[in-house]
């Protein structure tokens, strides 16, 4: 899998947003972003169906790529670029769901896991948290760099780093190994979603 550039995969949560979701998707991808995880677990088929539509049109004009998390239908029939698949989701099964040339991602929380997304031949893993995460406090056992390191050395996919990823440690996700990294609080509650954006996009650039 070729990741979007640059790496950097913005995830939704509209009840975490200061504004409207549309307008917010549409400001960071004028910003620079290239990756968008449409993720709003609570929503019915057809209300997330209908989000996704709304939100392929700027996409597309940014060059732009969305994935839906979890309901392969739904990026199958608005034609997003993928889906991406919490644990227990048969990646076999997503794939035949939204055919051949769109990714089939999954979540990781751990090495085991990490290896077996890459034996089912999931396009690309986030392994999570990091780092104490901004929109999920006190959400399980941080994994720190060393684990990311050690996922990034053992699995032939690319690896997303998810948790708690700052503009500040970024950079030293990229040098354990990710092959990208991920965000969604501090983008979602960011006062200036635009400024933060930028400032990921920075640490991103090669040094």
């Amino acid at each position: 899998m070729k990741l979007p550039q640059p790496p950097l995969l913005v995830i939704t949560d509209r009840r975490l947003a200061r504004r409207p979701l549309l307008p917010l998707i549409e400001e960071i991808l004028a910003a620079g972003a290239r990756w968008v995880m449409v993720r709003e677990k609570d929503l019915p088929e057809d209300k997330l169906a209908s989000l996704v539509q709304a939100v392929m049109g700027p996409a597309r004009r940014a060059g732009a790529f969305v994935v839906v998390n979890t309901h392969a239908s739904v990026a199958a029939a608005c034609e997003a670029d993928g889906v991406h698949l919490p644990q227990g989701f048969s990646v076999a099964e997503a794939r035949r769901i939204v055919g051949p040339g769109r990714w089939v991602g999954i979540s990781a929380h751990n090495l085991e896991e990490a290896l077996r997304g890459a034996e089912e031949e999931a396009d690309y893993i986030t392994l999570s948290p990091i780092f104490p995460s901004i929109s999920k406090p006190g959400y399980g056992p941080t994994l720190g760099l060393d684990t990311l390191r050690e996922v990034a050395r053992a699995v032939p996919i690319p690896v997303i780093a998810l948790g708690g990823i700052t503009p500040e440690n970024a950079r030293a996700c990229r040098e354990a190994g990710a092959a990208g990294i991920a965000v969604l609080g501090s983008v979602m509650g960011a006062e200036d979603p635009v400024k933060v954006i930028q400032a990921y996009l920075e640490s991103l650039r090669e040094p």
